[in-house]
């Protein structure tokens, strides 16, 4: 019996790696939606989301069978419950990577972006706490997961210089307000992914630890 839960365990976490690896990608796609408008990955992102919110259901599905069928001990329960909350988040990624898309198609004609660095950064940061999330539950490692939650206010400071930049632009130039409005925009979407990198970062360590601190269960 022990046997098939491991088996099914194993199961688990190559989904989740597998839905981890589709967020990575989707954010990737956004970013480079943001600097080239590429309109074919503006197709391929759609098609990711699909993806995305087929491999939610199918882990949901997982850890279903694995409560009501294995009878799992304490350790294993806070593992399941954990990738049941972490697989909405890693879906709302997905989401925001398509809210990114959707400002870009909008606002395509006044939307410049001129050498926005931090958007870059963003961009970099949140795909590698993404990364870093995933890799901290599949190897229960409490570290990473530090890591991550810390590198939540390096995301955070990114999107204030954006705030910033945008309005010093506003104030030189009126005319370019709808332009700073997409890009506060795509900034904020790239802020909340962060988020929720670090909810799943927090996650892990209750499944660890079983101490939550992202807030009430």
């Amino acid at each position: 019996m022990r046997n098939r839960f491991d088996r099914q365990l194993l199961r688990l976490n190559q989904e989740m790696i597998d839905m981890g690896s589709l967020c990575e990608e989707m954010i990737t796609a956004a970013a480079k939606i943001v600097a080239t408008r590429d309109k074919e990955l503006m197709d391929d992102i759609v098609t990711m989301e699909e993806e995305i919110n087929q491999k939610e259901r199918d882990i949901e599905r997982i850890c279903m069978k694995l409560l009501m069928q294995q009878q799992p001990v304490a350790s294993d329960l806070r593992v399941i419950s954990a990738a049941m909350k972490m697989v909405s988040d890693m879906e709302r990624i997905g989401d925001q990577a398509c809210d990114i898309t959707g400002i870009v198609k909008k606002d395509a004609e006044v939307l410049t972006i001129r050498e926005n660095t931090h958007l870059d950064k963003m961009a970099k940061a949140t795909i590698s706490m993404v990364s870093k999330s995933i890799q901290s539950f599949i190897k229960q490692n409490l570290v990473i997961a530090h890591e991550v939650i810390e590198q939540d206010d390096t995301v955070d400071e990114l999107f204030n210089r954006v705030k910033k930049e945008t309005i010093s632009l506003i104030h030189e130039d009126p005319g370019k307000g709808e332009e700073c409005v997409a890009i506060v925009m795509i900034a904020k979407y790239f802020e909340r992914i962060g988020d929720h990198a670090s909810n799943i970062a927090e996650w892990v360590e209750f499944a660890i630890t079983g101490e939550y601190k992202g807030g009430s269960l």
